[in-house]
């Protein structure tokens, strides 16, 4: 590890009244397990810790989109056989559109949360998952049938984005496993009971996506469920000690 890269882990944690093992064992049980920044206080009070509920919101805020910047060099590559759909998340009362994407195997490629549910924002999807360095051009892309998702990929195959033959399947049974991977994100936001900004919302749903890639084992050397080489890989990725 560089200098620069040293210092950068360093000032991650600066000024907290934490250490870094704290802070990221809070991350990870918050993004792996339903449960709200309440419980997660009495939780750390139980181990004779004392720390606020908020404070445990300030360290989400911080650290899961971190978890997902930090993690995307170390996934392994995704097939070309994409299962995309949409789910809803409550923001400040109202509904919004989480836009998720797995492969053939059920390993998330890449999500987006987004106001609308139209072409642009799933052409807005599709950029953002094409431009991760463990993405394929796909060779089938799954959806419902959902009007917005011929326009979005017409668009896109004229613009050369993706490939011309690329097959578009509006086949809703065969996107089984993206919904039902959906429920595991619904059970992680039920605990908080909506989100009190989009900010706030995309930011955490970065955590609970960046997590469910690690425990789903997309990462060499880390097994799917082993807590521990989970919590070594995470404090790797941060600097810090495990």
């Amino acid at each position: 590890m560089g200098l620069a890269k040293k210092q950068n882990n360093k000032n991650l944690f600066k000024g907290r009244q934490f250490t870094a093992e704290i802070i990221l064992w809070a991350v990870r049980l918050y993004l792996q397990f339903p449960i709200s920044y309440r419980d997660l206080e009495r939780m750390f009070s139980d181990r004779g810790i004392q720390v606020d509920h908020t404070t445990l919101f300030r360290w989400i805020q911080a650290y899961a989109p971190e978890l997902d910047k930090r993690i995307r060099p170390h996934l392994r590559m995704k097939n070309g056989s994409w299962r995309v759909d949409e789910t809803y998340i409550r923001v400040k009362g109202k509904w919004v559109y989480l836009y998720r994407a797995v492969d053939a195997t059920g390993q998330t490629i890449d999500f987006l949360l987004s106001p609308k549910r139209d072409a642009a924002a799933a052409r807005r999807f599709f950029r953002k998952a094409l431009k991760q360095a463990h993405t394929v051009n796909p060779r089938t892309i799954t959806v419902d049938k959902n009007a917005a998702y011929p326009i979005a990929t017409k668009a896109m195959k004229q613009g050369g984005e993706l490939r011309r033959f690329a097959k578009l399947r509006q086949v809703k049974f065969l996107n089984n496993i993206v919904e039902q991977d959906h429920r595991r994100i619904k059970r992680l936001v039920r605990p908080g009971l909506g989100f009190k900004s989009f900010t706030s919302a995309s930011q955490t749903l970065s955590g609970y996506e960046a997590m469910a890639m690690i425990r789903k084992a997309p990462v060499a050397g880390v097994p799917a469920n082993d807590m521990g080489a989970q919590r070594d890989f995470i404090a790797t990725l941060f600097g810090a000690v495990a």
